[in-house]
């Protein structure tokens, strides 16, 4: 047998032997984590807190790519942005060659490379608008036209500030956040068993979700499980939702791998 880009097969190459690991994705999503940890010797228990759909009625998206040849940037706030928007565009018509290109987290870049968009702006650390916002080619946008593909709702805060930087800043819903109809009961079934080892969550939308979906007892055990977050924000979600082991690591999926290795390699163990 041969490697898997997280250690080598065998025993020596399953730190995570017999861990249960929540991944809370959404459906679709998940795939590279889950495999990540299987390569590990983990079990990954599958649990998406987020659902994904295209919006009803796409109009919007058509016009937006008429009118791209008059915006100087575009921005993607994830990969969901990207597929839905892309999706609708360039059947129609081909990338505008001059349209510069701004998108947060390694997955968000490899979702455009796959579009043949490999020119991007991008934090090369940190996965979240701040660190977006320090790019030196956003320092200075005055007059620019900004579109900003994104999902329903979300932050203001980029938008807002290339705004306050000189920037005409126009929003593009590409999809839906829901949270999902899922049964919890196979979970709480693992938690009850004790064979819940550790959460893993990268939303703090989807934080919200799983406190939901999960309804009291779920609720216990979340607060006394190791969760296991990406970012600063999303740690302090869980705070104020009572969770007590908060793990907060790097970013992206390999940023939850190493920090499940940090918190459980010493005690690899079978169940």
């Amino acid at each position: 047998m041969g490697e898997s880009a997280y250690g080598a097969s065998g025993a020596a190459g399953r730190p995570l032997a017999g861990r249960h690991v929540i991944v809370t994705r959404p459906a679709g999503q998940a795939a590279h984590l889950a495999e990540a940890l299987a390569a590990l010797g983990a079990h990954p228990v599958p649990f998406p807190v987020l659902a994904i759909s295209d919006l009803p009625d796409p109009s919007p998206i058509l016009d937006a790519a008429i009118r791209l040849d008059t915006y100087d940037l575009a921005v993607f706030v994830s990969p969901n942005a990207i597929e839905r928007a892309l999706a609708v565009i360039l059947p129609r018509r081909p990338w505008p060659v001059r349209l510069r290109v701004a998108a947060i987290g390694r997955s968000s870049e490899r979702a455009l490379a796959a579009h043949g968009i490999t020119d991007v702006i991008a934090p090369p650390e940190r996965f979240d608008s701040e660190a977006l916002l320090e790019m030196p080619a956003l320092q200075h946008v005055r007059g620019w036209r900004v579109l900003v593909f994104r999902g329903d709702g979300g932050r203001e805060l980029l938008g807002d500030t290339l705004k306050a930087r000189g920037a005409e800043v126009e929003y593009l819903t590409c999809y839906r956040r829901g949270r999902p109809d899922q049964d919890a009961a196979p979970l709480l079934r693992l938690w009850t068993e004790g064979r819940v080892d550790a959460v893993t969550v990268t939303s703090s939308e989807g934080l919200r979700n799983f406190f939901q979906m999960v309804g009291k007892l779920g609720q216990t055990w979340l607060r006394k499980t190791p969760v296991f977050v990406p970012h600063a924000r999303i740690a302090e979600q869980a705070r104020e939702l009572g969770c007590r082991d908060i793990v907060t690591t790097a970013p992206g999926d390999d940023g939850l791998v190493a920090g499940l290795l940090a918190r459980f390699a010493e005690t690899a163990h079978v169940r």
